[in-house]
């Protein structure tokens, strides 16, 4: 059994697809983390530990609203990064 937080898995996979975008954006390891920390703390946790939980994050995630929540905190925070980046140059 594996606790895993879902909303976490989507935050990391929603801020591939807008680095991907905005080539601009720094994407180093540090950045990566700060955006992602920055969003997830904005968003609600969905933990799961069973297989029906597992069904039942990915039947959430199929709705519209899930996906377009996470796009909006990954997207935020990417700006704010992008304005005031934390890494060592």
């Amino acid at each position: 059994m594996e606790l895993v937080n879902y909303t976490l898995k989507w935050v990391w996979d929603s801020l591939d697809e807008v680095l991907k975008d905005n080539p601009d954006v720094c994407s180093c390891e540090q950045c990566r983390y700060d955006i992602a920390c920055m969003a997830i703390n904005r968003l609600k946790p969905n933990y799961v530990v069973s297989k029906h939980g597992q069904v039942y994050a990915k039947i959430k995630m199929l709705s519209q609203q899930a996906p377009t929540d996470i796009l909006t905190e990954v997207v935020k925070a990417v700006e704010q990064v992008r304005k005031n980046p934390h890494h060592l140059e």
